[in-house]
């Protein structure tokens, strides 16, 4: 193992460190509090119920479907929502005119993404999958078509001319220079509008749907079941950190090292 190698699995290791820091002092606070302050279970619960409620609920089999669903919503509704948000603001960014048209109502939209579509998405699509599906496409779809407009405007000016000038064709120039100029704002639009779709997809199951980790926190709710309520709180954190962190935030940092010196901002 060379001396860089060790310096950067160091560094790596101290920044997980400090990043789980707050966490480990909050299940500290928790085993500790609940039992000095003898808190009913009904009010909530205590960190060995919760996890006696994980044992429990992955050995009947019924967790790990719930998970799946969920995420199985997130990825179908986000991948619509990319597939057709990112060259829909592609080519809103390639004119001065449609952007200008399209930046208030997309900044409009972006407010109102997810849960307060939830009423129509029922209305429209009945109770079940597509509904969800539909209110994550939503949450993801505005933020995304935002930023990919937006980072075809900060694309360098300098690049944009050499391209030109090298006879690219704008089909070319779509490809090669506007989309991988915009990938830091695609990415940055991604993380948001995941953000919003995890609210937005927790909401919806616990109206439009029979599976799911807000379908199962909602019924955990009637039954007083606060160390499952719990326990699909912390999943949901736990699943939206983890994407965040190993995927996303790792794809942005590169985009970022990669094109930061191609950007400048055009008006």
């Amino acid at each position: 193992m060379t001396m860089t190698h060790k310096i950067r699995t160091r560094a790596r290791v101290e920044s997980a460190a400090w990043f789980l820091s707050p966490f480990v002092v909050l299940l500290a606070a928790w085993l500790v509090a609940i039992p000095a302050l003898d808190v009913s279970p009904r009010t909530f619960p205590s960190a060995p119920a919760v996890w006696s409620a994980l044992v429990d609920q992955t050995a009947a089999g019924e967790l790990i479907p719930h998970v799946l669903s969920s995420l199985g919503r997130v990825f179908l509704g986000a991948g619509i929502a990319v597939a057709v948000g990112v060259p829909a603001g592609l080519l809103m960014g390639m004119s001065a005119a449609l952007s200008t048209f399209f930046s208030p109502l997309l900044r409009f939209s972006v407010a109102l993404a997810g849960i307060a579509w939830i009423p129509l998405a029922t209305l429209w699509l009945g109770y079940g999958n597509g509904a969800v599906v539909f209110v994550v496409f939503n949450a993801v779809f505005f933020a995304i078509v935002y930023n990919s407009m937006l980072g075809v405007r900060q694309t360098g000016t300098s690049l944009l001319r050499a391209a030109r000038s090298l006879g690219a064709s704008r089909w070319q120039m779509f490809w090669e220079v506007y989309l991988p100029g915009a990938l830091p704002n695609i990415v940055t639009g991604l993380r948001v509008g995941l953000g919003f779709a995890w609210r937005g997809l927790i909401a919806a199951e616990i109206i439009a749907t029979s599976t799911g980790l807000g379908y199962t926190l909602f019924l955990a709710r009637q039954y007083y079941e606060t160390d499952v309520i719990i326990l699909m709180m912390i999943l949901i954190g736990v699943l939206w950190l983890v994407m965040d962190r190993l995927l996303l935030a790792p794809f942005e940092r590169r985009t970022i090292q990669r094109w930061s010196g191609e950007r400048k901002a055009r008006a």
